[in-house]
């Protein structure tokens, strides 16, 4: 892929500290950050990740118990008594008192299926794609951490060039106050200038006020995509800025189709459903096993007459059950259906978001280039409005109106970065780009 780096807002590293009200006694430490770290802690420590790795721990798990379903299984039998006799089998009393008796009997018994109509095929085959389910599971939940912790970062970053903005902003406006209440006090502009470049200034503090706490907020979910205390102070070592790509719409979705987890977990549902359709089925054929038992018993462990045992062979068939198994076929079949409508209801979800986060990216990059050329304008005007107004040829209002406008585009500029760069992170997921995690 083709990158090109373009103009970063700010100095390449910003130490991004909290900007709220400290009120623990000591500070925790900074955590120093740049896009790929932040991504690794959250997938080292992400409670949704840790989530789907025991998930699919415990398909492994149920796959290993169907296959071994097969071979039967070996069963071992023990009970031990001792019975008291207190009188003869003509009911008189014993002379010589009760007398009692040990009993020890063992039985060990196998048995083995050796036809079930595909009811352990089908399980096994419903263990293999619930497997896959969860597998795909697993890659979707290491996707979206990325694309969290991405967009976390980016929202920190947005948040922060937006303070310093809003700085500025401020800075400006109480110059031009200055200026204003000195030309003022020699006469030469009225006392309606003054009030308006102090309400303009309020305005703009209170605007960095809220720009404060939406960084504070900011970082505080941060932390929390990385597993990190919420109020951890971060700093982040890369700037927002603008990357171009060579994606095309027409790459994006097909390889979507190929390699989104969800496509592929709908796919996985579909193969369970037919699964449960075949053990279903099963049930109205006739279900054969093996056995062999072997017993022995005595009045002590482990017992030394050793003469019962036994071989056969069990045929179970259902013959008439009011129509409950052909009600669960109907209702598998169903299932079936359903899956099969889901898989084309993701395909069509996962189409639909590819296309919109491909066409929000290059939208956004369109603005960059323009909102470019604004702030480049947009500061000469204000640098002519101030320049009319202290010469005396120009108003307070167009002061005001430019310092407006720069403020603006420079705030278009902002949101045009911060825009592109989370459309790409969630082209990416919507795409089921590997993450290194996968790889």
């Amino acid at each position: 892929m083709h990158i090109h780096k373009k103009a970063l807002i700010g100095a390449v590293f910003l130490s991004v500290l909290s900007l709220g009200t400290a009120f623990a006694q000591e500070a925790p430490q900074s955590v120093s950050l740049d896009l790929n770290k932040a991504v690794r802690m959250a997938l080292e420590n992400n409670s949704d990740v840790k989530i789907s790795s025991s998930e699919l721990d415990a398909a492994k798990a149920g796959l290993d118990a169907a296959r071994a379903a097969r071979w039967g299984s070996i069963d071992f039998a023990h009970s031990t008594g001792r019975n008291m006799r207190y009188k003869t089998a003509a009911g008189a009393t014993l002379a010589n008192g009760p007398v009692g008796t040990n009993s020890s009997t063992n039985t060990v018994s196998i048995s083995v299926p050796i036809y079930t109509g595909g009811r352990l095929e089908g399980q096994i085959e419903e263990a293999k794609a619930n497997q896959k389910y969860y597998e795909y599971g697993m890659n979707s939940a290491y996707q979206t951490t990325r694309y969290n912790a991405a967009k976390g970062y980016y929202d920190v970053l947005e948040s922060i060039n937006t303070v310093n903005l809003q700085k500025e902003t401020v800075d400006r406006l109480a110059e031009h106050l200055r200026n204003t209440q000195s030309q003022f006090n020699v006469g030469v502009s009225a006392k309606v200038d003054v009030l308006r470049s102090q309400v303009e200034l309020v305005d703009a503090q209170q605007t960095l006020t809220q720009a404060q706490n939406n960084y504070d907020v900011a970082v505080a979910t941060l932390n929390n995509v990385l597993g990190l205390p919420t109020g951890t102070p971060l700093s982040l070592s890369e700037g927002l800025e603008y990357k171009s790509n060579d994606y095309t719409l027409d790459n994006c979705l097909s390889y979507a189709m190929l390699n989104r987890p969800e496509i592929h977990q709908a796919q996985a549902s579909v193969d369970m459903a037919k699964a449960e359709q075949k053990i279903a089925n099963a049930a109205t054929l006739p279900q054969v096993s093996l056995s062999a038992a072997n017993g022995w018993a005595d009045d002590r462990f482990p017992g030394a007459h050793k003469y019962d045992w036994s071989v056969g062979a069990s045929v179970d068939f259902n013959i008439w059950d009011y129509g409950v198994n052909s009600a669960k076929i109907r209702q598998a079949k169903a299932n079936v259906v359903k899956a099969e409508e889901s898989y084309r209801q993701i395909s069509d979800q996962v189409n639909l978001a590819v296309r919109t986060s491909y066409l929000s990216m290059r939208e956004a990059e369109k603005r960059i280039k323009t909102t470019e050329v604004a702030v480049e304008q947009a500061e000469e005007d204000y640098r002519i409005a101030q320049l009319r107004y202290q010469a005396g040829v120009g108003t307070n209002t167009d002061v005001l109106d430019a310092s407006v406008a720069l403020t603006t585009a420079k705030n278009n500029y902002i949101q045009a970065l911060y825009d592109y760069n989370t459309s790409w992170a969630l082209l990416e997921q919507s795409m089921g780009v590997p993450t290194d995690a996968e790889e």
